[in-house]
């Protein structure tokens, strides 16, 4: 590892030019890591634990849109409304002929070791750790894909499976957040039974075998260019489209741990997720499931199997979902 040492004072090379003090280290410079970790010396016993920031919830509305004093939440940006008209729909367009090629089938049948209820306990395992750290939910998306695919590829031994789970987290961290986590953060979460050479051993075996196709479709981004949709087709609504897509994701965490959804892809999933955030949520201008050109049977399908997962988490999705939208869910309609 390369290390950096504090810059030396050097004197002036011409005549009697004062020193310039050196500069202060600027707030946005500063990882969120070395933000937590404290000034003074701390007990050896303390460190090992992650020193990261656990960082609020966003409000909801972050992206699309913004919460205003009388709490509704204001109309999409100009810049942003613009951005989106101009690429939208191709980028939706080409992101859609692609999913297919980036989607596992059935990426358990190679697995002697490895099971859907470990696969199911590893992924959330995974949920709180990527939240713990204040990652994105694409961050999570992607690692979830890059574990699935790697797992049709190569067999996987089911003590290394932990292993395998925070080296997708940080493969995917290293292509969307600023600030991706240290491995020895990683490391720690699992209790230090790897070591960093193993981690970034398997990290080349992993890029290696997907042959560094990792730019996968998520649901989190057809779960963004819906609700822009929505926004843009009626702005009026834009504080309920917002709470959708909150609710839509923490039924989208759950989703992504249940092996039976693997087989539907992540446009499909994300729309369905809107629908029933919807429908929870008693909005009376609900999504149009058919912007996703799914048939009705085919949508129909992918709801009632996500009724079926939101009736037997009702106690814990209230856990990944933000405060303000666990207040105002409602239980799905038997």
């Amino acid at each position: 590892m390369v290390t950096t040492s504090p810059a030396e004072g050097r004197p002036s090379a011409v005549g009697r030019r004062r020193r310039t003090p050196a500069k202060r280290q600027r707030a946005e410079d500063v990882t969120p890591e070395e933000r937590a970790e404290p000034q003074g010396s701390a007990e050896p016993g303390l460190q090992l634990r992650a020193p990261v920031k656990k960082s609020k919830a966003p409000p909801v509305g972050r992206v699309a849109g913004r919460l205003s004093s009388s709490g509704g939440c204001q109309p999409m940006h100009p810049l942003e409304l613009r951005v989106f008209r101009d690429y939208g729909q191709s980028w939706y367009r080409f992101r859609k002929e692609r999913e297919g090629k980036f989607h596992p089938l059935d990426p358990l049948a190679r697995q002697p070791q490895v099971t859907a209820e470990a696969r199911c306990k590893l992924i959330s395992w995974l949920i709180p750790v990527h939240k713990h750290f204040g990652f994105s939910f694409e961050s999570l998306c992607l690692a979830v894909n890059t574990l699935d695919r790697f797992l049709t590829t190569t067999p996987v031994a089911a003590d290394c499976f932990q292993l395998l789970g925070v080296t997708t987290l940080f493969i995917a961290c290293k292509q969307v957040e600023v600030h991706p986590p240290k491995v020895k953060q990683l490391l720690a979460l699992c209790c230090d039974t790897f070591s960093h050479q193993q981690l970034c051993n398997l990290e080349c075996i992993i890029l290696n075998k997907l042959r560094f196709n990792l730019a996968a479709p998520t649901i989190n981004f057809f779960l963004e260019y819906f609700t822009y949709v929505r926004m843009e087709a009626c702005e009026a609504d834009a504080w309920e489209a917002n709470n959708a897509k909150a609710l839509a994701k923490g039924v989208a965490e759950l989703s992504l741990a249940d092996y039976a959804f693997n087989k539907y892809m992540p446009s499909l999933l994300a729309v369905c997720c809107l629908g029933l955030a919807d429908q929870m949520l008693h909005h009376q201008r609900p999504l149009d499931l058919h912007l996703s050109d799914y048939s009705e049977e085919i949508l129909q399908d992918c709801l009632d199997k996500l009724h079926l997962l939101v009736s037997l988490n009702e106690d814990s999705l209230p856990l990944v979902l933000p405060p303000e939208i666990s207040e105002q869910c409602l239980h799905v309609d038997k």
